[in-house]
């Protein structure tokens, strides 16, 4: 049972919040090649009178609107914008029409959400202050956030707070998760490139010095930095996500040399630091045993998504008193995923939540980044809901 006079009157209009939806995961669009979608979100914000930006980060828009009842707070509520590289399996009516493209993580329910959101405060104004609504482009490993903030988002478009919401399928449709402090990991990648001579792997192995003897020492070594170099109490990653000794060429030939890059997950700053210098350390020492070289790159991605204490408390309470306190999960675990709103909350305070996009047993049980993935309808009105009950509750009672 939802508890809000809010929820009736955008279920009155989610039949139309589902069309646009399904037009989107139709259409999708990777990362800063957002232009049909943008297209799409600006001409509904301002068919529906929201004052309305394109351009920031090449396909971002932001919808501004002002409240009634005066105050000088604002806030900024986050959508994405972007589809993945993956082939959709699915054989949904709606289901991508791009080839190798397919929203596979759910930005399309996240833009309706919000949209929802947009349409219902534009139409009962009864707040005080600004609300912000931001469609960032590039979340899928391009940072389409930290672009927009380098473009002067928050110099722009000055906020108080920003806000941001995810589908998690596994957790029941209806219900949220959250936790205060660090949720989602930093995302860095690594490069190591082992550089011998090579040689003839039958008759002249004694005569060449070997970057896969390196390589093998390395990989081995990469798992002991986790293990007794990061402290027990911190979580922390470092996983092999790809090899290349070359084009292969004869199965007798040692290669002159080999790349090896992965990934690198954590929570904090020290942790990160730890990371990065082990990697290379480990690198230099194993090339080094073998009479070879190696070139190090450590490159910092996203930066760990870390909820602010006020905000974090406040969205729980706005989820809660939605749903019921027994569907409001506090304390969810940690979870090595990444997002680039971790960029926003470096500059303002403010919450990420998880909504509930479904289990197995609701037949939602199809994971992100999968080609069988849909999100989940049902959840469109909910979600649009907790989104305008939040500005009320930030905005309408500071005004």
């Amino acid at each position: 049972m939802i508890s809000s006079p809010v929820f009736p009157a955008i279920k009155a209009f989610e039949a139309e919040l589902i069309a646009i939806r399904r037009d989107i995961h139709a259409h999708p669009e990777i990362a800063f090649e957002e232009v049909r979608t943008a297209a799409l979100v600006a001409r509904t914000l301002r068919g529906w009178g929201i004052e309305t930006h394109e351009g920031l980060a090449g396909t971002g828009v932001v919808g501004s609107l002002k409240g009634e009842r005066g105050g000088q707070r604002a806030i900024a509520l986050r959508s994405e914008l972007d589809a993945l590289r993956i082939e959709e399996k699915s054989e949904i009516a709606h289901r991508s029409t791009i080839p190798g493209k397919m929203h596979a993580c759910g930005h399309d329910g996240h833009i309706a959400m919000l949209l929802g959101a947009a349409r219902y405060l534009a139409e009962h104004r009864d707040f005080g202050g600004t609300v912000h609504f931001v469609f960032q482009p590039a979340e899928e490993g391009l940072g389409g956030a930290r672009v927009m903030l380098e473009q002067g988002l928050f110099e722009r478009f000055p906020v108080d707070a920003v806000y941001g919401m995810h589908n998690q399928p596994g957790r029941r449709a209806g219900e949220f998760g959250i936790r205060q402090g660090p949720m989602l990991a930093a995302s860095d990648t690594w490069v190591v490139t082992f550089r011998g001579t090579g040689g003839h792997g039958g008759s002249g192995t004694h005569t060449a010095t070997d970057p896969t003897i390196a390589l093998a020492n390395f990989i081995l070594g990469v798992q002991a930095i986790v293990a007794r170099n990061v402290p027990a109490v911190e979580p922390a990653v470092l996983s092999v996500g790809h090899i290349n000794a070359g084009a292969f060429s004869s199965p007798n030939v040692i290669p002159a040399e080999v790349v090896v890059t992965g990934t690198a997950r954590c929570f904090s700053a020290a942790v990160r630091d730890i990371l990065e210098q082990r990697l290379g350390v480990l690198a230099e020492g194993v090339a080094a045993i073998q009479g070879c070289s190696a070139e190090y790159l450590y490159k910092r991605r996203y930066p760990p998504l870390i909820n602010s204490v006020d905000e974090t408390a406040l969205a729980a309470t706005v989820a809660s008193d939605l749903v019921g306190a027994e569907k409001m999960d506090t304390h969810i675990p940690l979870n090595t995923g990444a997002d680039d709103f971790a960029f926003m909350l470096e500059q303002r305070p403010g919450a990420f939540i998880r909504i509930g996009n479904g289990t197995a047993a609701e037949g939602k049980g199809n994971l992100l980044h999968t080609p069988l993935y849909d999100f989940n309808d049902d959840i469109l009105a909910l979600g649009s809901t907790y989104w305008v009950h939040l500005v009320h509750k930030e905005l309408t009672s500071q005004a």
